[in-house]
């Protein structure tokens, strides 16, 4: 390796590494679009979703997603609900959790190990990442098949209060 592969690898290796430490820690859910190719824009969680997701120095993150306005269930106890009511549920709501790793100044991917969705779990989740001030966002990096229609996601968190 010559002095200047060395100097861009550092420097790649110091944008990671930054990436990583302002990820460190709890974000609060502030809003979740995914917008269609063709500029249709929807809420998949509502207008006020509930979520939080963490980052931890030993290199685990943790997302809980749900949408503000899920209905009680009518029993206090969550075995004795109704099946039914179970399901609709988890409509609203997605959980996940695994190592992660920052690809890249721009990329961070969620290697799951367990998920609401178990089709996640084992497959990577590759996230865009962006601050802007005390803002994050994290998007899918190439449009998917999200709520019937070919999307973008985009979902932005802050530091709670």
């Amino acid at each position: 390796m010559n002095a200047t592969e060395g100097t861009a690898a550092d420097a790649e290796r110091k944008a990671r590494d930054e990436v990583r430490g302002k990820l460190l820690g709890a974000w609060r859910l502030v809003s979740y679009t995914a917008t269609s190719t063709d500029g249709d824009v929807i809420e998949p969680l509502g207008p006020n979703p509930n979520g939080l997701i963490l980052y931890t120095p030993q290199g685990y993150m943790s997302a809980q997603l749900g949408r503000g306005d899920r209905p009680l269930l009518s029993s206090a106890r969550l075995e004795d609900a109704m099946p039914e009511e179970l399901a609709r549920t988890t409509v609203g709501y997605l959980a996940y959790g695994g190592p992660f790793e920052v690809v890249d100044a721009a990329t961070v991917e969620h290697h799951v190990t367990t998920s609401l969705f178990p089709n996640w779990t084992g497959h990577p989740q590759t996230r865009k990442v962006r601050f802007d001030g005390p803002l994050l966002t994290l998007a899918v990096p190439t449009p998917t098949r999200l709520w019937g229609a070919q999307r973008t996601a985009e979902l932005v968190w802050e530091r709670p209060a």
